[in-house]
């Protein structure tokens, strides 16, 4: 299928490892020029990974989405090296790190980097880059959420939370948005093998009693094959697959939707 997506630009955040990395990596496969924007010492390294077989042009920069003049500086840097942003992907999240049943495992003070992260990261990023596509009317802003932001998992509330905002900012957005020719929706990814999973999931894994504990892959595989209808993990690339659609013009007349990609975890009656 022709994404028509060639000589585009795209920002993904995040997108040195996990989802983002899977996500930048179909943009370049469809000829489109990609920005990473992760916090992680490795972006540059991604960068030049993804671009070792030529093609469009990649960028690797050096992000902290708590800090407006990073983004800020990421932005001049990006439209400078690439050109005017068309589409935004924005994965970067993180956990709490922390087993959170019940909640009163954490303490208040707990929740404060999980949210500044989680939602007013997406804020930042998003106050950086709308500018621009309503002066040009046209654009495409995917965010990544997640199941666990439709039904409050009590494995990291402060995750869970600022999940379940990020969903919601997603739809007002979309509709401040819309006027301007600009499509916005959003990302549930289900159970995927990533380490930002894997780190919500230790923490629940490693409160099993020593006694009936098995491996963390055996352990986390059977909990995937008990609540996931088709039974199997999510990967990367499901995820990508499903942003780079969003993205074109093949999902001309998607806007403001919530998109599970979670093998039939969360199904609405």
């Amino acid at each position: 299928m022709d994404l028509q997506l060639t000589d585009h630009v795209a920002v993904v955040t995040g997108g040195a490892s996990g989802i983002g990395r899977a996500v930048a990596a179909g943009f370049l496969s469809e000829g489109v020029s990609v920005a990473i924007w992760d916090i992680a010492d490795t972006v540059a390294t991604t960068a030049d990974e993804l671009s070792a077989g030529g093609g469009p042009s990649v960028v690797g920069l050096r992000v902290d989405i708590t800090d407006q003049e990073s983004i800020a500086q990421a932005l001049e840097q990006t439209s400078v090296s690439l050109g005017p942003i068309d589409h935004l992907v924005h994965c970067a999240a993180i956990g709490s790190g922390q087993f959170g049943y019940p909640f009163t495992n954490l303490e208040p003070d707990d929740w404060s980097r999980t949210l500044d992260v989680n939602i007013m990261g997406m804020v930042r990023v998003t106050h950086a880059v709308a500018p621009g596509m309503v002066d040009r009317n046209s654009g495409t802003m995917v965010f990544l959420a997640s199941v666990a932001g439709q039904f409050g998992s009590q494995t990291d509330p402060p995750y869970s939370a600022a999940k379940a905002a990020n969903i919601n900012f997603a739809q007002c957005v979309a509709k401040d948005l819309a006027g301007h020719g600009i499509r916005v929706n959003t990302i549930c990814p289900g159970m995927i093998e990533t380490p930002l999973n894997r780190g919500v999931w230790q923490a629940w894994h490693d409160r099993q009693p020593e006694n009936e504990r098995l491996s963390y892959e055996e352990w986390a595989g059977e909990k995937v094959r008990t609540v996931v209808p088709l039974g199997r993990w999510q990967q990367p690339e499901d995820v990508a697959d499903m942003a780079l659609f969003l993205s074109s013009e093949r999902a001309r007349n998607v806007a403001g939707q919530t998109i599970n990609v979670d093998g039939g975890f969360i199904m609405h009656w």
